[in-house]
């Protein structure tokens, strides 16, 4: 089944426009999840809001949001009051500058969407907007109110597409000099540089995600069908936890070594 799209609306290149519908580029749906069950009962258990004075239970037609004004104080707005604000990013996309791809900080990344047009009027002014960018090569920064936040965003041609990609307002990334600024800016021997520079050659390698597994999940996965089967658990030898390298030259070394051997075609018998 098709994912449904996050949010339909229109894409504008100062006076063209088409229609558009943006596609999650991710599945964030969990292969191992977990309820909470009462262990007494075993029954599952729900959430349930409760009054802070009170302490009793919510009926869900009396919850409604509220905006704090004052100590203990609230303002109340209504869902369909939320719902009346409409501002231009919350029907459209105008892209409003483009950019080298490269001038964006990866730090400023947050999620990635596909977007593709929504009807086939569309299509030709979308495929004409996607060409004329990939043509430049560059990368359109527009704004777009999705979950009810207006979101800055970047748009790069992607496959057959177009992709968005959310991006995080500068006040809330935190600057590299917060964490970095007491690091030494010391000389380094070319030499250690040197060994470091050639286990990365060795380690080179195409990028492939489909390589990619997640081993606490199978490993989650060991653990529940053990339990399902009435079996003890699995009992997994803890991981080698490194520590600091007292000798980094010889480290350095051993390392190459072992790259090179691990390359080494088998001898034959």
């Amino acid at each position: 089944m098709a994912p449904r799209p996050a949010w339909k609306g229109y894409l504008k290149l100062s006076l063209v426009s088409c229609a558009v519908e943006l596609t999650s580029a991710t599945d964030r749906s969990e292969k191992v999840s977990f309820r909470v069950i009462n262990r007494k009962t075993g029954n599952p258990v729900r959430r349930q809001y409760v009054d802070s004075v009170s302490g009793k239970p919510v009926d869900p037609d009396d919850e409604v949001k509220g905006y704090e004004i004052g100590s203990d104080e609230y303002l109340l707005v209504e869902e369909d009051e939320i719902d009346a604000i409409q501002i231009e990013s919350s029907h459209t996309l105008s892209i409003e500058q483009f950019v080298d791809r490269a001038a964006i900080l990866q730090i400023y990344f947050d999620q990635p969407y596909y977007l593709s047009p929504s009807d086939e009027v569309s299509e030709e002014a979308f495929a004409v907007i996607r060409e004329a960018m990939a043509k430049q090569k560059k990368a359109g920064i527009a704004r777009i109110v999705l979950y009810r936040r207006e979101r800055p965003v970047m748009i790069e041609p992607f496959d057959k597409g177009l992709l968005l990609t959310t991006l995080r307002y500068d006040k809330t990334v935190r600057q590299p000099d917060e964490v970095f600024d007491g690091l030494r800016k010391g000389k380094l021997d070319p030499e250690l540089v040197d060994l470091a520079t050639h286990i990365i050659d060795k380690k080179q390698a195409k990028f492939d995600p489909s390589g990619f597994e997640d081993h606490y999940e199978e490993a989650l996965l060991a653990l529940i069908e053990a339990k399902r089967k009435g079996k003890k658990p699995p009992v997994a030898k803890p991981a080698e936890r490194p520590t600091n390298v007292v000798n980094l030259f010889e480290a350095l070394k051993k390392s190459l070594r072992e790259e090179n051997s691990s390359r080494e075609p088998p001898r034959k018998s």
